[in-house]
């Protein structure tokens, strides 16, 4: 222990040199069929370069993906494109495969161009002015479908001749393209497509989104002498929702839409995809997502049929993230997710929407499906039985029966399927172990190590161990929670505590998985401050039913829980209960500006990406759990931060990123005005150029550094 180092900021933040704690990053392999995977392999002789190689599952054995040099030959051979840019382009990870893996697209100054690496033919797709957005290959690779200019569009790849499915697209009007709130709440961040190709590569579904009624929201960054304005389309709560169609276009050019009129003028289509049998099937919500539809669309038909298969409803709210489209079976039943139960469960339905069985039982949850074994009648799946702060990868008879725990060591278990689900790769890892990544059977047998990934620069440092532990609430409820104490600990001693925290609907913070984060609470320890997370039950992640207590009203029972575990923290005779700080980021940045002005438990706080007051967010993610402001106006008003101030009790640190287009900086400077007229003490730090997230190297280092002093101010004076 003498010779370890302890830790330093710069050694985890450091802008040009930190150490790597994390390790190399998993290999990145795309399924090319049910026993072979392409992997781009980092070239040894160019920095950034792949070379593209198909992998044999079982034996490892590798082949060239396709041949090199032909493809570069052809790419170069097109006007104005060098061998050295055919180069870099062929041996990049930006190629989009078809799905037989025998052509690609990619993108050479905004237009696309394919390679047939069969043929060794290359040619230029596109020439129009304008950016291709978010191209993908038909299902039988003949057609690309893509957006320019918020318009959807199909290019043969054979003759490069162009359809133009849409032509109403514009600032305001988006085919085939998520505006902000779809993107962020619904179909998850970084999902921007919003088109599907049909099995049978004729027809495209796509979301037609009018954010014409939608409010707006400008960010401005005031670094550049030239002020840049965004401006963002942005429904806060009880404002316009997006006005949303749902079109299928035929590659020959006419379009037809979906019926949706029942549904009235408020609705959200939540998940949209193709049943094996070439049916399109959509869900539909309503605003504050207290119902989901599953409909079937024959497409056939003319007009369109359109039939509810299954109508779920909550008492509370059924959230638009977690919902996944059907696992079609050969029969025409399907298999669907649900949390009606409290947690959320497998159930088999008929093709006419009856329930045959509910197939997953418990007081845990499936978190996703993988995939279902028709031959031998499985379903694949992730979920927390064995422990709910980890994620397992498990199998189970389509009866309900021989219930099975493929992954081994206790952790977070991340799987990728192969097609035929004969194999799968995981990623694990825990709290104290970066990922690891393996190949398995669809058994769980071992096959290879793809990446063990042993750090070294770990057992360089004098680092404490994370103990998990349980603290009950006031009325039984069994949180669950993580210490770090610091590597010298003396239990005659009393420390000061600083608790992370983030409190929100279902977001664990508490969780057996590598974060570099936890290196900063390592650093924390390491200066004699004992780091302290615990889930309050909303955040738990013990299923949806933990989550429904919340419902109307924000912050008060998160705090009582925090409260809870702050009592049972100053039980412990090694902590200072006079000296607890409190830090959280988005929500977690809510729920501290929230204890401070509601609470007299803790000495200091930082409070980042703070939402200050609930008005101001977004109508899926804050409507969904409080209903709108019109229908729950003392309930916006008690749950929001900037209308307690006066009751603030410790040292207030207050962080935001300038140009945040999640959580808008207005949150933070609304709640600076009201500290300000009631004339209490608070310190502020804004981050140009930084959304809701501070990225830059730079800032992140400042950023850490200004934390810890402050922490160090408040917690070791």
């Amino acid at each position: 222990m003498a010779q370890q180092k302890l830790l330093t900021l710069d050694d985890i933040y450091g802008p040009t040199n930190r150490v790597n704690f994390s390790g190399a990053p998993a290999p990145t392999i795309e399924w090319i069929d049910g026993t072979h995977y392409a992997w781009g392999r980092p070239a040894a002789d160019d920095r950034g370069a792949v070379d593209w190689l198909n992998v044999s599952a079982d034996t490892g054995v590798t082949a060239p993906l396709f041949d090199t040099a032909r493809a570069e030959a052809a790419l170069g051979a097109l006007p104005g494109i060098g061998s050295e840019q055919a180069k870099r382009l062929v041996r990049s990870r930006d190629l989009i495969f078809n799905r037989t893996y025998s052509a690609a697209v990619f993108t050479i100054d905004d237009d696309l161009y394919g390679v047939s690496f069969p043929d060794g033919r290359a040619l230029r797709l596109t020439s129009a002015a304008g950016e291709e957005q978010e191209p993908a290959f038909s299902p039988d690779g003949s057609q690309v479908a893509f957006v320019r200019n918020h318009n959807l569009f199909v290019v043969d790849t054979r003759t490069a001749r162009e359809t133009a499915l849409t032509s109403d697209g514009g600032a305001k009007v988006l085919n085939g393209e998520m505006d902000w709130v779809y993107e962020e709440e619904i179909y998850g961040r970084g999902t921007k497509r919003a088109f599907w190709w049909s099995p049978d590569s004729s027809k495209v579904a796509f979301l037609r989104i009018d954010d014409t009624p939608v409010s707006t929201f400008v960010t401005l960054d005031d670094i550049n002498y030239e002020p840049n304005v965004e401006t963002w389309e942005y429904p806060r709560a009880g404002e316009a929702n997006p006005m949303v169609r749902l079109g299928v276009a035929h590659v020959a050019g006419s379009t037809d839409w979906i019926d949706l009129s029942k549904y009235g003028p408020e609705y959200l289509v939540v998940r949209v995809g193709w049943a094996p049998a070439g049916a399109l099937t959509f869900e539909v919500e309503n605003r504050t997502q207290s119902w989901i539809d599953l409909n079937e669309a024959n497409v056939s038909a003319s007009p369109i049929a359109v039939r509810t298969i299954l109508h779920e409803t909550s008492s509370y709210w059924i959230n638009s993230e977690d919902t996944t489209l059907p696992i079609w079976l050969k029969d025409g039943s399907f298999l669907w997710l649900s949390g009606r139960s409290g947690f959320s469960h497998a159930y088999h339905y008929s093709a006419q929407g009856d329930l045959i069985k509910q197939v997953t039982t418990g007081r845990w949850e499936v978190r996703s499906f993988h995939g279902v074994d028709d031959m031998n009648s499985y379903l694949y799946f992730s979920g927390t039985e064995r422990s709910p702060i980890g994620n397992d990868i498990y199998r189970v008879k389509l009866d309900g029966s021989s219930l099975q725990r493929l992954s081994k060591a206790p952790g977070t278990h991340d799987a990728d399927f192969s097609q035929t689900l004969a194999y799968y790769v995981d990623t694990w890892s825990d709290i104290s172990t970066p990922p690891q990544t393996r190949l398995h059977r669809d058994d769980g047998a071992e096959v290879r190590v793809l990446r063990e990934n042993r750090v070294a620069a770990l057992t360089e440092f004098r680092l404490s161990t994370p103990e998990f532990l349980q603290v009950k609430t006031r009325d039984g409820f069994l949180m669950e929670a993580m210490m770090i104490k610091p590597p010298n600990f003396d239990p005659r001693r009393k420390y000061p505590v600083y608790q992370f925290t983030y409190g929100g609907p279902h977001s664990q913070q508490v969780r057996n998985a590598w974060t570099l984060q936890t290196m900063y609470h390592q650093l924390l320890a390491q200066h004699d401050v004992i780091v302290w997370i615990c889930d309050n039950r909303t955040a738990s992640g013990k299923g949806v039913e933990s989550t429904w207590p919340v419902f109307k009203r924000f912050g008060e029972l998160e705090l009582r829980d925090i409260e809870d575990g702050i009592s049972w923290l100053k039980q412990q005779p090694y902590v200072d209960g006079g000296r607890i700080g409190i830090h959280g980021w988005s929500y977690g940045g809510f729920m501290t500006a929230y204890a401070l002005t509601h609470s007299t438990s803790f000495v200091m706080g930082i409070a980042g990406g703070t939402v200050s007051d609930w008005r101001n967010y977004d109508t899926v993610y804050t409507e969904r759990y409080m209903g709108t402001p019109q229908q729950n106006p003392d309930g916006y008003r008690s749950s929001s931060p900037r209308w307690a101030v006066r009751d603030l009790h410790g040292a207030l640190l207050l962080i935001h990123g300038v140009i945040d287009d999640n959580v808008h900086l207005a949150n933070t400077l609304q709640l600076v005005y009201e500290l300000q007229k009631a004339n209490k003490p608070f310190e502020l730090m804004l981050y140009p150029k930084s959304r809701h997230g501070v990225t830059d190297p730079a800032l992140v280092r400042h950023l850490r550094g200004l934390m810890f002093d402050f922490t160090m101010k408040h917690l070791k004076p």
